[in-house]
């Protein structure tokens, strides 16, 4: 029996995205709160996770900070902008976690992805069954995870993702076109509805 069982619950999975490329649109060291711009429908997807009581986690590299290229600060600016975009649409991320090293800079670190240790935290601190989770983003090394600890890996291909890392998810993941279609899967549902909301 297992320890989340013994304590007369199971534990359920969490749905992890990645930030840039996947959330929001990728701007390269984003520094600027005014620049958060959503994706198409990140809005709509997330809240429809909302709705079915999964947890949201977004678990983002931020090398730009080890580079010297923006602040934690500023960071934390560009995070408060992307829970308020969100939140005007009706929607919330329940926590994200971030690395801002670079080993070129820092040294190594667990926590850079694909490396698990941020995604090992946030399954320790929100009890989080990893098996259970889904994982979504535009490069391997945000799905990557899945390999390691188990779950459901979705690459959604931006202008940013390389062709060899599509194709390796083809072979050893999934791959939806859009956001909506990743949480769909995710879900189990047919239809996401429409956004409620311009972004």
């Amino acid at each position: 029996m297992t320890a989340a069982r013994q304590s007369g619950f199971v534990r359920r999975g969490g749905v992890f995205f990645d930030r840039d490329g996947t959330v929001i649109e990728d701007r390269h060291y984003l520094r600027v709160a005014d620049e958060v711009r959503l994706v198409e429908n990140a809005a709509n997807a997330i809240r429809h996770v909302n709705h079915h009581h999964l947890p949201v986690v977004v678990i983002t590299n931020q090398s730009g900070i080890a580079r010297g290229l923006l602040t934690e600060a500023e960071y934390e600016l560009v995070r408060a902008r992307l829970d308020d975009l969100l939140s005007e649409r009706g929607a919330f991320i329940d926590a994200t976690y971030h690395c801002p090293h670079h080993p070129d800079f820092t040294g190594p670190c667990t926590c850079r992805k694909p490396d698990v240790g941020l995604y090992q935290l946030a399954m320790q601190e929100l009890n989080l069954d990893a098996s259970a989770s889904t994982y979504i983003g535009d490069r391997w090394r945000d799905i990557a995870v899945a390999q390691v600890l188990g779950g459901r890996g979705i690459l959604v291909p931006s202008p940013e993702t390389p062709a060899d890392e599509i194709a390796r998810a083809h072979a050893e993941a999934e791959v939806a076109a859009t956001l909506t279609e990743a949480v769909q899967r995710t879900l189990g549902t047919e239809s996401l509805g429409s956004e409620e909301h311009s972004q």
